[in-house]
This record gives structure tokens, C-alpha cells and sequence, in this order.
């Protein structure tokens, strides 16, 4: 992986603690739009996350990839990355 290591773990681990955070409101029947927000937060951190691996591999790993001559299958692999995103 090329992205910044400790700032991906660090960033995962919040997210990690949210979720027992999640799990902790679930079982004391928290309010339900303090869930919601507390689910949005998490959400939020694993975009970030996915936004600095994909920034970090197009910077590195595809550019590579187009320097050599080996294009094509980075392109399919983000190709199948959007097709995830998109449904």
C-alpha cells in the first residue's frame, strides 16, 4: 500500500472506536438521530480513508503503470472500483 500507513491506521482505529461506540448507543436504546450522526461520522472517516488509498495509488501504482507501458490493467481495476461505487 502506498498510502500513508500510519495515517490510514490511525484513521481506522477512529473508526473502529466509533463503531463500539455505535454498538454501545444501540444497546442503551439511544435516540435514533444520535445513532444516525454518530453512523454518519463513521462513514465520514472510511471515505477519507478511501479517498487518500485511491489518491495514493493513481499517484503511484498507476502512474507507474502508464510509465511502463502497463496501462490496461490499472485501468480495469479502477473501472471495477466504479462499477462497485455505482451499483
Amino acid at each position: 500500500m502506498k498510502a500513508d500507513k500510519v495515517k490510514a491506521a490511525r484513521l481506522i482505529k477512529t473508526a473502529r472506536g466509533q463503531l463500539d461506540g455505535l454498538l454501545k448507543m444501540i444497546d442503551d436504546d439511544r435516540y435514533c438521530m444520535d445513532v444516525y450522526n454518530q453512523i454518519l461520522a463513521t462513514q465520514a472517516i472510511l471515505k477519507k480513508v478511501s479517498r487518500d488509498v485511491m489518491q495514493a495509488h493513481l499517484e503511484s501504482c498507476v502512474r507507474e503503470a502508464m510509465e511502463t507501458g502497463q496501462q490496461q490493467e490499472k485501468i480495469e481495476e479502477i473501472l471495477s472500483l466504479l462499477y462497485k461505487l455505482t451499483g
